[in-house]
């Protein structure tokens, strides 16, 4: 199951978040852009998983469903912040766990296990899966945390500190997450205290402004939060494959 989970996983972030272009994303209302996309999502899943079958025609089907519906709430609700875009993605990730679940075995059966795998000379089965899901959380961690965190932030954009590098938010945000990221997979969790208190004392200035200090502070934890989640998930799933325990997050030593 795991290994499926992490090739769907993967295919995912690909077409959400390396395939699908900003012109995609602002003509999601469109028939055209919605069939694009979700071509997309089929063919990721299919060569990601090495399997043309029926059920990943269905999470296609599901991506596009959920889409629909997220394109509606927007447009009736005018409200394009991060409660469509959490609702979106958990969609989305349930149902990619769900088929993984009943279609288990979605990899075993897919070309790359079929002529690498079983002991063979390349033998992807063993490392394919877990390559996929690194390269995903990576992405899914920094690049989807970064919309997030903008949508999430956009109520508070008045806060916003005026003098700053062109993007140096956008970057800052970026390298955090990724930071974070790399701590949680390398073992060391505990390196998140040193970032957090590197950039207490960088932003330092911001308490002089009160708006200031709370959109910072604000968009630090949001950001934060995003990244120790999405790290956790990646590192049970990836505990999942090397068969061991789903929660445990520092390896024990030997």
């Amino acid at each position: 199951m795991f290994e499926t989970l992490a090739a769907l996983f993967f295919a995912h972030v690909l077409a959400d978040y390396v395939l699908q272009t900003n012109t995609m994303v602002e003509t999601k209302d469109r028939a055209l852009t919605l069939a694009l996309h979700t071509l997309a999502v089929f063919v990721t899943a299919v060569i990601a998983t090495g399997s043309i079958d029926w059920r990943i025609a269905t999470l296609a089907g599901i991506h596009l469903l959920v889409d629909i519906a997220k394109t509606v709430w927007i447009r009736k609700r005018d409200d394009d912040g991060i409660n469509p875009y959490l609702l979106d993605q958990a969609a989305h990730l349930l149902t990619i766990i769900a088929i993984a679940a009943i279609a288990p075995t979605l990899w075993a059966n897919g070309i790359w296990a079929r002529e690498f795998g079983n002991g063979g000379l390349i033998n992807a089965t063993s490392w394919a899966p877990k390559v996929m899901l690194l390269i995903a959380g990576a992405i899914y961690t920094t690049r989807a945390g970064g919309f997030a965190v903008g949508k999430l932030m956009g109520p508070f954009a008045e806060g916003a500190p005026k003098e700053s590098l062109p993007a140096g938010g956008m970057m800052i945000g970026l390298l955090e997450r990724g930071l974070i990221y790399l701590m949680f997979i390398a073992g060391q969790p505990a390196g998140i205290g040193f970032l957090i208190a590197a950039k207490s004392i960088l932003r330092f200035d911001a308490a002089s402004n009160n708006a200031k200090a709370e959109y910072v502070i604000i968009g630090t934890l949001a950001s934060f939060s995003w990244a120790i989640a999405i790290s956790i998930l990646i590192l049970t799933i990836n505990n999942g494959l090397n068969g061991t325990a789903l929660l445990e997050i520092i390896p024990p030593k030997d």
